[in-house]
């Protein structure tokens, strides 16, 4: 969970012609798959992937993580940069002790939704309460399993070959045999 001050702003609105204070209000946000379902329901395009997303989609996603109850709508246009910083610096963190060695070759141009991870959670029989936790300390879960139940690697020919060489070798020197 993050924790955010969001200052309390003077503002002259040209309209009404008169001066808006707003107070000061702290909210607490959590980057989690619930957030992404909520707002991936409305925008109807997935969240994670390489597209940008406006402003106005951003400060949405923040509405979405926010687990404060009754904050005004007028809040979220109160938000500064160090905010949006900060809230960028806990999405990025791993949230987790657990790291995977770089591993070539194993981009994928899959579409990732809130949908796609819930059927891992599915397949992994992860419970669901888990949707709830930091979305990138459940995708290193998710991993975690998948690596865990992944089929041993098939050896090549040549691995064979080798294994097999080394084993009579090693076979050769206990039994003191020639062939």
């Amino acid at each position: 969970m993050l924790q955010i001050i969001i200052p309390a702003l003077e503002k002259y609105d040209e309209i009404k012609e008169e001066f808006i204070a707003t107070k000061e209000q702290s909210l607490t946000l959590e980057h989690s798959l619930v957030s992404i379902s909520k707002w991936e329901s409305k925008w109807c395009k997935p969240f994670l992937g390489k597209n940008e997303r406006t402003v106005e989609e951003t400060i949405d996603y923040i509405r979405c993580m926010t687990i404060t109850q009754n904050v005004p709508k007028d809040v979220y246009n109160n938000i500064t940069t160090d905010n949006i910083n900060s809230i960028g610096k806990y999405i990025d963190s791993p949230m987790t002790a657990t790291w995977f060695r770089k591993e070539r070759g194993l981009t994928s141009n899959e579409i990732i939704t809130s949908e796609i991870i819930y059927n891992w959670m599915i397949i992994y029989t992860i419970p669901f309460e888990c949707q709830k936790w930091h979305l990138n300390r459940l995708l290193t879960l998710i991993r975690v399993c998948d690596k865990k139940n992944a089929p041993n690697k098939k050896m090549s020919n040549s691995e064979i070959m080798a294994n097999n060489t080394k084993l009579n070798n090693e076979r050769r020197e206990r039994y003191n045999s020639k062939g």
